[in-house]
């Protein structure tokens, strides 16, 4: 469904996924990475050599800056907070009359202002899709202590913005084709276009910045962010970029977009407990709930990054992408493309299995897909006891294109805070789930690596991994 709109939305450079033919690592006095000499073992127990890190600093990718606009709030340590807290921020829709659908609530936005970020006019004419990827941009770029005048002090020819959105601008298209069946084409706003299309967001926050490097939106369902990061650490990697705004963004819950994944048959209808409808891997998990919001990261060189003296608040590993080459909405029952993905994400971050500690994992709350995730992470790692697994969207929903970022940010704050956020609704889980999810109550844990995932509608996957900066 959305993978199938959004091929001919997506507005993307040739190849920009691609990794560098050349990866050498150069070792630099400054900069020197801790490697530890594993050997890596996939899941069909292939040995190939041991893993390396980058170790170029033209080449490693940095986190300097997080933004965010979220259910709670658009302060990243406040979000995390909540988080940490396992305050659910589900609740009733009322921005519009729901009572007649079977889903009646989901992780609604109340109380957002773009004051500051964007100007009065624009703030009455962007979809919420836009305003929520301008103002978690700015947001990134103020962490960044890039804010304001500051961001004249680099290269903009070289800073680039990869924003992506699963649904793209719903809530204008949606009262475009209104407009068009009930009044004519006359009325159609000659906004309709340009705030509809998905790589709006992208381009809007480039255009208000001036920021000229790569620049374009990926729309891969709830896989897009991950899909965003990948490409920007590539575009650093390959010297097309010294920095990137890269994340997802997304405001679909209005009729249409809840009405469409009503027909998916994909929502949860725990209506009478909306708080505790979101629950991963619970026995009585009944579909997902839509949540909104946007996630975006300041990614950098290090040898940007250090030139400026920039804070930098994690290191982006690695990642990868693939497809099920399966089904539109059903995940692989043997769940090979997202072993095979996770095995990919590890071979590009240099990270053997035994340093993962930490998942973020997908985990929807749907029947099939989160029992899926679990039987593709066992077949990578082969011992779970030291690993820990938490899911974001039990507490926030699922954001759809947004959902990637804004497990990116909780990831990286747990990374940052020895804390790992608790999974919520945890009260009968699967028997096959035999990892830590950190149910119902947070946990101090130290993250060496982290990978968060996702994936999408068509069978999108898509992995990142992060760890502690080491110089």
């Amino acid at each position: 469904m959305q993978a199938l709109q959004s091929s001919s939305l997506r507005a993307s450079p040739p190849n920009p996924l691609r990794l560098p033919s050349n990866r050498q690592s150069h070792q630099i006095a400054n900069a020197r990475p801790v490697r530890r000499q594993r050997s890596f073992i996939s899941a069909s127990a292939s040995t190939v050599s041991a893993p390396k890190r980058e170790t170029d600093p033209k080449k490693r990718v940095v986190i300097t800056g997080m933004g965010l606009v979220s259910v709670f709030g658009n302060d990243v340590d406040a979000y995390y907070e909540k988080l940490l807290s396992g305050e659910s921020g589900i609740s009733l829709i009322d921005r519009f009359d729901a009572s007649k659908f079977p889903t009646r609530f989901g992780g609604q936005i109340r109380g957002f202002s773009s004051e500051g970020y964007i100007d009065g006019k624009n703030e009455r004419r962007l979809d919420d899709c836009l305003k929520y990827c301008i103002v978690a941009g700015k947001k990134a770029l103020e962490s960044a202590n890039l804010g304001g005048d500051k961001l004249n002090t680099i290269d903009k020819r070289k800073a680039g913005v990869l924003v992506g959105t699963g649904m793209g601008g719903l809530t204008v298209f949606s009262e475009g084709v209104q407009n068009l069946i009930e009044k004519g084409h006359r009325r159609i706003s000659p906004f309709f276009i340009p705030y509809a299309i998905t790589n709006m967001g992208s381009a809007l926050l480039a255009i208000d910045l001036g920021l000229m490097g790569p620049n374009y939106s990926i729309s891969t369902a709830c896989a897009t962010s991950n899909y965003c990061f990948y490409a920007a650490a590539n575009h650093i990697r390959r010297g097309e970029a010294d920095m990137m705004i890269a994340g997802g963004t997304e405001a679909a819950i209005i009729p249409i977009g809840l009405g469409g994944f009503v027909a998916c048959r994909a929502l949860s209808q725990r209506n009478d407990d909306p708080q505790t409808a979101s629950r991963p891997w619970d026995k009585a998990r009944d579909g997902f709930v839509m949540g909104e919001g946007a996630g975006v990261l300041v990614m950098e060189s290090l040898e940007h990054a250090m030139n400026r003296g920039a804070p930098i608040v994690a290191e982006y590993l690695g990642g990868a992408v693939n497809c099920d080459a399966h089904h539109m909405t059903d995940p692989r029952a043997d769940g090979l493309g997202v072993s095979s993905c996770i095995e990919r994400c590890l071979e590009d971050a240099g990270v053997s299995p035994e340093e993962v500690n930490y998942i973020n994992a997908h985990a929807t709350s749907t029947l099939a897909g989160d029992l899926a995730e679990i039987n593709a992470i066992k077949k990578v790692f082969k011992s779970t006891s030291g690993i820990k697994i938490n899911a974001t969207k039990s507490m926030i929903g699922h954001c759809l294109g947004a959902a990637g970022g804004l497990e990116a940010i909780a990831t990286v704050k747990a990374i940052n805070t020895g804390w790992l956020h608790p999974s919520i609704n945890q009260f009968n889980p699967e028997q096959a789930v035999d990892f830590d999810t950190v149910p119902n109550e947070k946990k101090q844990h130290e993250v060496d690596v982290a990978i968060s995932n996702s994936f999408g509608f068509g069978g999108h996957n898509s992995v990142v991994a992060f760890s502690a900066f080491k110089p």
